[in-house]
């Protein structure tokens, strides 16, 4: 294509005549409301903001967890997502409203195929203070129960233009639920990866999912199932490792006995401490930065023991101003929580998925006092730190505090 200048003055007069036509169009056009934005239509109908979903299905996968089936209501479709992705479920217990993250462990083409599209996930009985919200899910889920959902979150699936055909999966605990998504769409041949998942427990006895897992790799050539038991005294069963998952393991089953080569890519999925221990395991094999995937984890257990945490603040609790407009609400925040929890025991309903610092959902602004940010939930930019937004999730208050939240839905 040619383009032809006409002259200095007469192409800069050009957009006087733009916008004289420009006006002329507005002036003329009709007073009715005619826009329509068909690529934000198609969004809407593939991505709605809320899924309404009823139980179908409890089963037991382990003496500990639960797989819990879920299949849209009125007439909707659910949402497509990628293997390996998360759905974040509302919650109302008593006067708390809340959410939960929960990563998908049934494959895709099951929410798009078949005459009953359904989604699953697999929820663990938490231990004694720990785990409230799947503690009351695990106990209290049954089939005829209706939720509002939101899905697909989360970015820890196959890409195909960044990550390798080989796949190691490391995964602890609740952590092999994603991996399970991943192993039946390969199966199923809509996942082009080759897929070895080292799953570590203490024991045989409460491996999750090692019944449904053990299926699909033995249907399924591209899919190798390896348990790494690290209790003391366990019998080890033929194909299992002993210990941990370290870096002779991962090496091991790796496709290039030299990860740094960059031809295997690592996915790891599962408790704090196997995240830092696995970290440090694959820095020493020199892996490619590029080629490791981190699912976010939730808040930490313990925020006093984090790293830069100053000492004298865990047992405190604080002042916090809650500013909606022109409304100020005056509730209390413990150090030892986040402000998103203090924000939902009060009865704020504030915009949540990940509970992991890492979506950007809960972000808010502080605009008075100190707070504390968990170092591995910090995922805010560069401009948020600087102008002191946060991540409500992952943010602990260390004085009175005023914040600002956008105005509920």
């Amino acid at each position: 294509m040619k383009y032809r200048v006409k002259g200095l003055l007469k192409d800069l007069l050009g957009s006087s005549r733009v916008t004289k036509r420009r006006n002329e169009l507005i002036k003329n056009a009709s007073s009715d409301n005619t826009y329509n934005d068909p690529i934000r239509a198609l969004k809407d109908e593939l991505h709605p903001d809320t899924t309404h979903v009823v139980i179908t299905k409890v089963e037991d996968v382990s003496p500990t967890a639960r797989m819990i089936t879920f299949e849209p209501v009125g007439g909707e479709k659910l949402p497509p997502f990628e293997a390996g992705e998360y759905v974040s479920i509302e919650f109302t217990v008593g006067k708390t409203r809340t959410n939960r993250p929960y990563s998908i462990c049934s494959a895709p083409y099951q929410a798009r195929t078949g005459e009953h599209p359904y989604f699953a996930v697999t929820v663990r009985n938490g231990r004694p203070g720990q785990g409230f919200i799947s503690s009351y899910f695990y106990a209290n889920a049954k089939v005829g129960d209706k939720y509002d959902v939101h899905l697909p979150l989360g970015q820890f699936h196959v890409e195909p233009l960044r990550d390798s055909k080989d796949v190691v999966a490391l995964a602890g605990g609740s952590g092999i639920t994603p991996f399970y998504s991943m192993a039946q769409e390969i199966a199923h041949g809509t996942l082009d990866v080759n897929l070895t998942i080292l799953y570590g427990s203490v024991s045989h006895k409460d491996i999750i999912l090692e019944k449904q897992l053990k299926a699909v790799s033995e249907a399924c050539p591209r899919v190798k199932f390896v348990n790494v038991i690290s209790g003391e005294g366990e019998e080890l069963l033929p194909g299992d490792e002993k210990g941990f998952i370290n870096r002779d393991i991962i090496k091991n089953y790796s496709v290039d006995q030299d990860p740094s080569n960059g031809k295997t890519t690592y996915f790891v999925c599962g408790p704090l401490p196997m995240y830092l221990f696995d970290q440090k395991e694959l820095a020493s094999l020199n892996v490619p930065e590029r080629r490791i995937r981190m699912e976010v984890f939730g808040a930490p257990k313990d925020i006093s023991k984090d790293e830069g945490y100053p000492a004298g603040h865990i047992n405190d609790v604080y002042k916090m101003t809650v500013v909606r407009g022109i409304h100020e609400d005056v509730i209390e925040a413990k150090a030892s929580e986040p402000i998103e929890v203090a924000l939902e025991r009060a009865g704020f309903k504030p915009h949540t998925r990940c509970r992991s610092g890492a979506c950007g959902f809960c972000r808010l602004k502080v605009l008075e006092g100190q707070f504390f940010v968990a170092k591995e939930g910090d995922g805010r930019r560069a401009a948020d730190k600087k102008y002191n937004y946060v991540h409500a999730c992952a943010t602990y208050p260390l004085s009175d505090l005023k914040i600002k939240i956008a105005i509920e839905d």
